[in-house]
């Protein structure tokens, strides 16, 4: 390094092989002073026809005219600060093309926002916004699928409703499958349907935890095809395991536990239909639990299952005019879930 002073000028220069790059700082003549010799020797170094000496590295070089820090004395210093701002230009112009390539012209700030009810309010903006943009590709919707359970006792009209509101959303563009409980063509499901069938005799804990396995055994599908942005139409889920069980004289806190840990609906729409009203309906009384006496008591726990979720629809009107109600009550719990996190049962 060797420094060339001069009045109104002060040029830095370091060789490197068979080049040197000039640094220029202009400054003030009468403010300029010249740095301190090192007390060292300064060892030759041979640069093309002529003997340049390098000094060793001394104080940094302060500035008259900058008193809050030196001056960068090494090349790397300077390169470095230089790098940093190249750096940061480059990646701005990457995340920009990424953002633009997802099919969204977001703004940095706009992507933060977005990705900020997910969690990610303390990263980059510019990761956020690439975040958010791809967020709000996914799934078609940008969002996930809605969890959508209907309940009510036997003969109640779900599975004719399920059928009807399932067709509706297809219709409507909405990625949609239609589910049911138990699912009986798994090897705990066929125990299930001949229990229910009288083909077989169980204790009534032991059928408890069959229904909740059976529901254990979709669980991990059911998250992947909501997360995936997929709305899953459940005729029964945990609320009528609980309710049947309870309905036998077992203990409702023991009947809640196995279902401790499933996914919680976004929307419970109970048909609520008098146990007599269902009896005068075609096919009733096929299957164990289809007696009227059985039914009041399932009427009255699925009572004091209700929360907020719940919405209660009266399923003996007509059927056309039942479909409306659960086709509003449907979209707009679709709408609502987009941007929420899937939860589990508490009770």
């Amino acid at each position: 390094m060797r420094l060339v002073n001069g009045p109104g000028r002060d040029i830095r220069k370091r060789e490197t092989g068979r080049w040197a790059r000039p640094i220029i700082r202009r400054e003030d003549p009468s403010l300029w002073s010249p740095p301190t010799r090192p007390s060292s020797r300064p060892l030759p170094l041979a640069v093309g026809a002529a003997a340049i000496h390098r000094r060793q590295p001394s104080a940094q070089v302060r500035s008259p005219l900058i008193s809050s820090s030196p001056l960068p004395h090494r090349r790397a210093d300077v390169r470095k600060n230089t790098d940093r701002g190249r750096n940061r230009r480059y990646t701005r112009l990457c995340m920009t093309a990424l953002v633009r390539l997802t099919g969204r012209a977001a703004s940095w700030s706009r992507g933060a926002s977005i990705a900020a009810p997910r969690g990610l309010g303390l990263l980059p903006q510019r990761r956020a916004a690439f975040q958010g943009a791809r967020m709000e590709n996914g799934g078609g919707k940008g969002g996930r699928g809605a969890l959508i359970v209907l309940e009510g006792l036997d003969r109640s009209g779900k599975s004719s409703q399920c059928a009807r509101l399932l067709s509706f959303l297809e219709g409507k563009g909405c990625a949609t499958e239609g589910w049911r409980f138990p699912d009986r063509d798994t090897s705990v499901g066929k125990m299930i349907s001949a229990y229910l069938a009288n083909e077989s005799q169980l204790d009534d804990r032991t059928i408890h935890l069959l229904f909740s396995a059976n529901r254990w055994e979709k669980r991990s599908l059911m998250e992947s095809k909501l997360l995936g942005g997929t709305t899953l139409v459940v005729d029964r889920y945990s609320y009528s395991g609980v309710a049947f069980s309870a309905a036998k004289g077992l203990d409702i806190g023991w009947c809640k536990a196995p279902e401790v840990g499933l996914l919680a609906p976004d929307l419970v729409i109970y048909l609520d239909v008098q146990p007599e009203k269902a009896a005068e309906r075609g096919g009733y009384g096929g299957e164990r639990y289809e007696r009227v006496e059985f039914q009041k008591r399932v009427a009255e726990h699925y009572h004091s299952l209700r929360d907020l979720t719940w919405k209660v629809v009266d399923g003996s009107l007509p059927m056309e005019t039942v479909e409306e109600q659960l086709r509003e009550l449907a979209m707009n719990c679709i709408s609502e879930c987009q941007d929420k996190h899937l939860t589990n049962l508490t009770w």
